[in-house]
């Protein structure tokens, strides 16, 4: 019931049922974002461990190698008689005039990107989503970090019944009334699941009983689904591909443009034999339309930078560490605050559904008695 079914089954909330886990997962990763990374300061600090001057010499890197087929490209969209009767001479002055002042222009970019980063980008928007294409992620997350805790409490909540169980038939023994029994099987599946949930969270602090060390279960697996956490969510959902994506293409991505054609803009009005041939051949409008194309080209550009596995994996290490040392220095109140949500809108339902069935268990004997 806590894991599946991934997707809702039936008519929920009274005529069906979807595990509580995926069903809470975005606002437990919403939790977890404002926790770790939500902040504007957080971001821009976590882009400084980026290592900006390595992102600038990326981009600037993937792009040398194409720079001439890049220009040739917006030139012959919008001006391809103009860019066909420029001489090779000037053609050559204008490629080295962009390649001479690109990785300035690039290194600035990317400093503005860098302090804005935290406007541009809704990580918990684009966290909702990635977690609408996988609705299983959450699941994951637990069940790599927690997998021994979860073992523990099935094979707990089988003993505890078991006891209680036979606690009831003694009971039974005693006042055989069919009335007793399914009353008792109800408190009985009720009672167990309530003392499996409590295991998992209680006590949240550390405490020493003799030798003994108590913990709840999954509280003492903090720095597990830290580690587990920042891993998947760096590797998987929160990678530098999908964040360059919704900076360029998500809601702020006219900011973007504007970040962009600032920096750029310079490349063509400093250029004074683009510039001026441009004018003259084309117009001030059609100047303009020149600087557009070039904008877009831009982006494109620097979309495909962020394509590359080796640079994203190695990018996606440093996001994982970040996260991880956010989560496992949280308090043993502020992790709790993380998962225990979650379990709690839903511990009314678990306890219900386990006297239920401890019901129905129960009435098996109170048939066959009858027949």
């Amino acid at each position: 019931m806590l894991f599946h079914p991934i997707e809702p089954v039936g008519r929920p909330p009274f005529l069906g049922w979807q595990g509580v886990v995926p069903r809470r997962a975005e606002e437990m990763a919403h939790e977890c974002i404002d926790r770790t990374l939500a902040r504007s300061g957080d971001l821009t600090g976590l882009y400084q461990r980026l290592d900006p001057a390595l992102i600038t010499g990326e981009v600037v890197s993937r792009i040398m190698p194409h720079l001439e087929e890049y220009v040739d490209d917006v030139m012959y969209e919008h001006h391809p008689v103009l860019w066909d009767n420029l001489p090779r001479r000037v053609k050559g002055r204008i490629y080295r005039y962009v390649e001479h002042n690109l990785p300035e222009r690039v290194d600035a970019m990317v400093a503005d990107f860098g302090e804005e980063l935290g406007d541009l980008v809704d990580l918990r928007a684009l966290m909702s989503e990635e977690l609408r294409q996988h609705p299983d992620f959450m699941n994951n997350i637990l069940q790599d970090a927690g997998a021994s805790t979860f073992r523990f409490v099935i094979r707990s909540g089988a003993v505890i019944g078991l006891l209680l169980g036979v606690a009831l038939a003694v009971g039974w023994s005693v006042w055989p009334s069919s009335w007793l029994l399914l009353g008792g099987g109800f408190l009985v599946g009720l009672l167990t699941n309530w003392i499996a949930i409590t295991l998992i969270f209680r006590p949240r602090e550390r405490k020493h009983w003799g030798p003994f060390r108590i913990q709840g279960l999954l509280m003492r697996r903090q720095p597990e689904i830290s580690h587990i956490w920042g891993q998947r969510v760096a590797h998987e959902l929160l990678t530098c591909e999908k964040v360059a994506h919704a900076i360029v293409h998500g809601e702020k991505s006219g900011r973007t443009r504007a970040i962009i054609q600032k920096h750029l803009r310079p490349l063509l009005d400093q250029s004074t034999v683009l510039r001026v041939s441009t004018q003259m051949a084309v117009g001030a409008s059609g100047y303009t339309e020149l600087k557009k194309s070039m904008n877009d080209r831009a982006l494109s550009a620097s979309e495909e930078v962020f394509r590359d596995d080796a640079f994203n994996h190695d990018r996606a290490r440093i996001v994982a560490e970040l996260i991880e040392e956010r989560i496992a220095a949280l308090s043993p109140e502020a992790f709790q605050s993380l998962l225990r949500p979650v379990f709690a809108a839903e511990e009314g339902r678990l306890m219900l559904a386990g006297g239920v069935c401890g019901l129905l268990a129960a009435l098996v004997p109170v048939v066959l008695v009858g027949l």
